[in-house]
């Protein structure tokens, strides 16, 4: 099966002046100001296979946004080979755009003194859509994301989160093969970000369509992805599952611990006591000393236990694990 995106040392850079100092600098930068040449992507290789959903994760000025510019044909990459559903992106970028949707969490594709519902209507025109298929996808769309009661008012007027799921929408009324979404929930509130990324889930498992998504918030990551890519000074630093990454990267365990015993203790190498109250310890457990597997059972031996829960840390101390690492790795 053709891969659904294939990336083979995907490079770019980007020229910037240097500003000059001293007298006559804004004169002096017009003509003879140095420059100098910034790599924004390194040499990425990637192969997405069609219906997998994908979180592209780093930090600022990792390259993540860069490269989905790329891949969607907006930006000319300085080389490398790029396939999107079978398209090279810059060259055939009209071809390729009724096979992509694209949402950028920063920028609008909603007119905003319009309600949402005509710009449903002009995008539905620019990509050709038969009359009876739009209708029914938009009612399907309309249902699902919950903004039918938004349809008609001016999209200046919604919430972010309410706006954001009109831009999701807008994204997948021509039926794309292939969704990019950079930073989609990027200023909303828990509660919005909770229903963007269950829809946006639902929505790739029920059509097959494949997904790349760009984030700093770790749960879009687990909650709608089942693979992660982490980008680093535009090179590709891990490819993996997201239990795969669980399983290699967190060695720790957080443990809590509900007793009949009034101040409940445990003993024992490699776990460390986190918070204590009334018949409640909370433990942190280092697995590299001790299997959990072993803590548990001695919680069970020591008394009455009336709630017990095991824990993985933060996904977001593990990818800032990874981070911190390839900072020290090019430091030295």
């Amino acid at each position: 099966m053709q891969p659904a995106i294939e990336v083979h040392d995907l490079c770019k850079t980007f020229t910037v002046r240097e500003r000059p100092t001293g007298r006559f600098a804004a004169l002096r930068s017009l003509w003879n100001a140095p420059r100098r040449e910034i790599v924004a992507v390194d040499r990425v290789s990637l192969s997405i296979a069609p219906g997998e959903r994908v979180a592209f994760v780093g930090p600022n000025g990792a390259g993540k946004s860069t490269t989905i510019k790329m891949l969607a044909g907006i930006l000319h990459p300085t080389s490398g080979d790029v396939k999107v559903a079978g398209h090279v992106p810059w060259r055939e970028r009209r071809e390729l755009a009724y096979r992509i949707g694209t949402v950028f969490g920063q920028r609008s594709q909603l007119w905003q003194h319009l309600p949402a519902a005509d710009t449903f209507d002009l995008l539905a025109a620019i990509y050709d859509q038969d009359p009876h298929e739009y209708r029914t996808r938009l009612a399907v769309l309309v249902e699902a994301f919950d903004i039918g009661s938004h349809l008609h008012r001016p999209v200046r007027q919604l919430s972010l989160g309410q706006r954001m799921r009109c831009e999701i929408v807008a994204s997948l009324l021509h039926a794309p093969h292939i969704v990019f979404l950079d930073e989609p929930t990027i200023g909303l509130d828990v509660s919005a970000r909770a229903t963007i990324r269950d829809l946006v889930r639902e929505q790739a498992e029920q059509q097959g369509r494949t997904v790349l998504l760009t984030s700093h918030d770790t749960g879009d990551m687990e909650r709608v992805c089942a693979r992660v890519v982490v980008i680093h000074g535009g090179r590709i630093l891990l490819d993996d599952t997201i239990e795969g990454l669980r399983s290699r990267y967190i060695r720790r365990k957080l443990v809590t611990l509900r007793t009949a015993e009034a101040e409940p203790d445990l003993v024992m190498p490699g776990v460390e006591v986190v918070l204590r109250r009334p018949h409640r310890v909370d433990l942190e457990v280092d697995l590299d000393v001790t299997p959990i597997e072993l803590v548990v059972q001695k919680a069970l031996q020591r008394g009455q236990i009336h709630d017990l829960t095991v824990e993985d840390p933060p996904m977001d101390e593990v990818v800032r694990a990874i981070y911190e690492r390839a900072d020290r790795e090019a430091a030295s």
